[in-house]
C-alpha cells in the first residue's frame, strides 16, 4: 500500500517500535520484518494525520453552497464563512452549486478529496432527498461527514397579492373550491418548501400544482411576476418582499412567531394544527476527512455562532444560532430522514 509523503522521519517510526509505542507483538508476529513494516506504516500514517491536522489550514477552504445567490442558505453561509475565515486565518471561498433541490452541490462535496479543504452548508433538504430521489448522486449518511449543527429558522407561507386570501384558512378554502387551479413554487423537488406544501395538501385534502425552480429565490421571482400563486420559504429570504408589500404573508410554519416578522401568526394561530416544518442548516465534509480537522472546524464554527456580531446579524434575519457537535448533527440528520420518509409516504409521493 502506497503511503503519502510525510515530513516525519522514518527513524521516528523505528524509535516508536523500540520504545513500545507500537506493540512488539505486532512487529514480530510470524514474519518479524514484515510485521515491523506494517506496524511502521500504521504508525507513520497516524503521525502524518496528526501533523496534517496541526498544520491545518494551509490554503483557502472552499465552502459549497447548494442553492443560488440570495437564497437563505447563501446569505447565512457567506456570513458564517466570512467569520470562520477570520478565526482560521485563511480565506473561506463560497462556491454556489445549485440544482436538484440541493443535490448537485451535495453530490459534488461528497466526491471531493476528504482533506478538510472542501466543506458544504446543507439545508434540511438533505434529509428530504433520500425519500424523493431514486439517485440523488450521494448517500447523505455514508458519503458525508457531519461537522457542525449551525442554525434553525422558520418557514413562512406567502401568496401573490392578487390571490384573494388574506389568511391561511381563506387560502385553504379557496384551494378546496378550485381544485388544481392554484399552484405553488419551490426551490426544486425534495426541498423543504416543496415538502411543506405536500404536507399542507395531505392535511387539508386540497389539490395544488407544484412548479419547481432551481432555487427558492427563483420561485420568489416567479411569484413576484405572477407566474405562481404561493411559495413557502425561509423567513430570511422573504423579509424584504414582505416588508415592501410585494407579497402577502399568511403564516409562519413554527410553534412561535418569528422575531423578524412578529406580526405574522403561526400556523396554529391561523387555525391549522400539525402544519409545522422546522428548517435547520448544518456543515458537512466529505467522508474520510480527518477527525482532528473536523474537530477543529467544529470548534471554530461554535465560536462563530457565539460571536456577538454574528448573533445580532442572524437575529435580524429571523435565524437562531443552534451550534452543535458532529454527533448531534448526525443524529438530527437520521431523525429528520425518518420523519420526512413518513410525510412522503403519507402524501403518496413517488421517487423521481
Amino acid at each position: 500500500m502506497a503511503i503519502s509523503p510525510c515530513p516525519i522521519a522514518r527513524r521516528d517510526v523505528h524509535a516508536s517500535v523500540n520504545a513500545g509505542m507500537i506493540p512488539q507483538s505486532l512487529a514480530s508476529r510470524a514474519n518479524p520484518a514484515r510485521g515491523a513494516a506494517i506496524a511502521g506504516a500504521l504508525w507513520l500514517t497516524l503521525l502524518c494525520t496528526v501533523a496534517h491536522a496541526q498544520g491545518y489550514p494551509a490554503k483557502p477552504i472552499r465552502l459549497i453552497v447548494t442553492f443560488p445567490p440570495g437564497a437563505s442558505s447563501d446569505v447565512v453561509g457567506r456570513m458564517l464563512g466570512q467569520k470562520l475565515a477570520e478565526f482560521l486565518g485563511t480565506p473561506v471561498v463560497p462556491d454556489n452549486r445549485s440544482g436538484a433541490g440541493g443535490n448537485v452541490g451535495l453530490a459534488m462535496a461528497a466526491k471531493t478529496a476528504p482533506d478538510g479543504y472542501t466543506i458544504v452548508i446543507a439545508t434540511g433538504s438533505i434529509a428530504v432527498s433520500p425519500s424523493l430521489y431514486l439517485n440523488p448522486g450521494y448517500d447523505a449518511v455514508k458519503d458525508l461527514m457531519p461537522v457542525a449543527r449551525l442554525t434553525a429558522m422558520s418557514l413562512i407561507m406567502l401568496v401573490h397579492p392578487s390571490v384573494p386570501a388574506r389568511t391561511l384558512r381563506q387560502f385553504i378554502d379557496l384551494a378546496r373550491a378550485n381544485p388544481g387551479k392554484l399552484n405553488f413554487g419551490s426551490g426544486g423537488a425534495g426541498t423543504t418548501n416543496h415538502l411543506a406544501n405536500e404536507l399542507l395538501k395531505q392535511l387539508e385534502k386540497i389539490n395544488l400544482v407544484h412548479v419547481p425552480y432551481k432555487g427558492v429565490t427563483q420561485a420568489m421571482a416567479a411569484m413576484l411576476g405572477g407566474e405562481v400563486d404561493e411559495v413557502v420559504m425561509p423567513v430570511t429570504t422573504a423579509i424584504t418582499q414582505v416588508r415592501a408589500g410585494k407579497v402577502r404573508a399568511l403564516a409562519v410554519l413554527a410553534d412561535k412567531r418569528s422575531s423578524a416578522l412578529p406580526e405574522v401568526p403561526t400556523t396554529k394561530e391561523a387555525g391549522l394544527d400539525g402544519f409545522e416544518l422546522p428548517v435547520w442548516y448544518g456543515m458537512f465534509a466529505p467522508v474520510g476527512t480527518p477527525r482532528d480537522i473536523v474537530s477543529r472546524l467544529n470548534r471554530e464554527l461554535v465560536k462563530v455562532l457565539n460571536a456577538a456580531d454574528i448573533r445580532e446579524r442572524l437575529a435580524a434575519l429571523g435565524v437562531e444560532p443552534w451550534p452543535g457537535t458532529p454527533e448531534q448533527l448526525g443524529d438530527l440528520l437520521i431523525a429528520e430522514i425518518k420523519r420526512n420518509e413518513a410525510i412522503v409516504r403519507s402524501a403518496h409521493l413517488t421517487k423521481q
